[in-house]
């Protein structure tokens, strides 16, 4: 078998509020020192000149947006990450929106271009009237088509929230935590959470859970829900408030979950095996999300890279008083 593959969030994600020209400074620099940690200068200063070109076409178009950054695997195989997201007006040619030479806001409208030239991997999605998504990617390419984001609540350090995918040679792994509570103290039942998990990651979900609960029971306990990916079958299991669902063009199917706090949980868990159709998305998100979206409303979202659809939930469905947590896996 081959050495599986770990694609955490290997550094807290940073999140920045873009709504004035300081921010855009603050950004620059914030991209730069955690890109001095795993890459090249080279790479580190792309990553900057990146940064601030995405939080100055905030300030010029959308009047502001949010700036996340985080570096995802390690060492040869670790991937420095921008994501953009806004409310503005959105944009009514992308293509057009992508040339040297254009802009509606007076300036050079060179931005967007520029970042597309120096990122390894690049996306965007954008829809008038409700604004503008950009991932940009430097480093290396990711295994698996993923995207994640996890942001920690207003006002904290730590995030309460985790989340873990592994690859290997017969499938793929999926882990999606939510500490009770927030804070630092959630934080702490979370690590022990993903812990279980990387024990030994493509175990059946129902096994991970156990583990899982055996070993959260020193902590304030939490939600999890586990997805193992093989062939053309997706197993499934989860306890308490981690939302499931697999999407595909025209339609969405909800992932079951018990009632319970890990931990503490005493009941039998059951796993249930889906039929998995090629080009399906697997959605899982903590409860700081709200669970009253569907994609299906933007149908070209979903050929929208993984990190997009991700970043596309949470800047509409965040509900703001807990730490928010969404993985997207192309399967």
């Amino acid at each position: 078998m081959e050495a599986a593959v770990n694609l955490p969030n290997s550094a807290r994600q940073l999140h920045y509020v873009i709504d004035d020209g300081s921010k855009v400074g603050e950004a620059r620099r914030a991209a730069q020192t955690l890109a001095n940690f795993e890459f090249s200068a080279e790479v580190a200063g792309k990553v900057a000149i990146a940064a601030t070109e995405l939080a100055n076409n905030q300030l010029n178009h959308a009047g502001g947006g949010e700036l996340l950054m985080q570096i995802l695997g390690a060492e040869d195989e670790a991937t420095f990450e921008l994501i953009a997201l806004d409310r503005g007006p959105g944009m009514q040619d992308i293509a057009r929106c992508m040339t040297d030479g254009y802009s509606t806001g007076g300036t050079p409208g060179t931005g967007l271009g520029a970042v597309r030239r120096l990122a390894d991997d690049f996306d965007i999605f954008s829809a008038p009237g409700e604004g503008t998504i950009v991932m940009a990617r430097f480093g290396a390419t990711p295994a698996l088509r993923h995207g994640a984001i996890s942001i920690a609540m207003h006002g904290e350090v730590d995030c309460g929230d985790g989340w873990r995918v592994v690859k290997d040679a017969d499938g793929v792994s999926v882990f999606v935590v939510d500490g009770l509570g927030h804070g630092t103290f959630a934080h702490e039942a979370a690590e022990i959470g993903i812990g279980a998990f990387l024990q030994s990651p493509a175990d059946p979900p129902t096994e991970i859970l156990q583990r899982a609960n055996r070993l959260m029971s020193k902590t304030r306990g939490g939600a999890a829900a586990t997805a193992r990916f093989s062939g053309n079958t997706l197993t499934y299991a989860g306890v308490g408030n981690i939302s499931g669902y697999m999407v595909a063009p025209g339609r969405s199917q909800g992932l079951m979950s018990h009632n319970g706090t890990l931990g503490m949980h005493q009941r039998h868990t059951q796993q249930l095996d889906y039929r998995c159709e090629p080009g399906t998305l697997l959605v899982m998100h903590s409860d700081g999300l709200s669970a009253r979206w569907d994609i299906k409303n933007h149908p070209t979202l979903l050929h929208a890279h993984p990190a997009i659809i991700g970043a596309a939930l949470y800047r509409d469905h965040v509900r703001g008083r807990d730490d928010a947590t969404v993985v997207v896996v192309a399967l």
